[in-house]
């Protein structure tokens, strides 16, 4: 059975019995052991997602920023 031909039949079944679905799904993703070459290589992706062309800011630059998103959220 293809993944579009399970989706509609899970549609078809009654709420209590997709939930329990969910469940053994989940318990089986659970059971899965990640290797550590996958492990590393989302870490390594995530790792390039935060990196920018722009240098740190300074400590003085983070306290204006937290004091300005303080009087943002506390002084209306």
């Amino acid at each position: 059975m293809q993944l579009p031909e399970l989706k509609a039949e899970i549609l078809k079944l009654p709420r209590g019995d997709r939930l329990s679905l969910m469940v053994v799904i989940a318990e089986s993703l659970q059971d899965m052991e990640v290797s550590r070459s996958e492990r590393s290589e989302a870490i390594h992706r995530m790792r390039g997602l935060l990196k920018t062309d722009q240098p740190p800011p300074t400590d003085q630059q983070v306290a204006t920023m937290l004091e300005e998103r303080r009087m943002e959220k506390y002084l209306p």
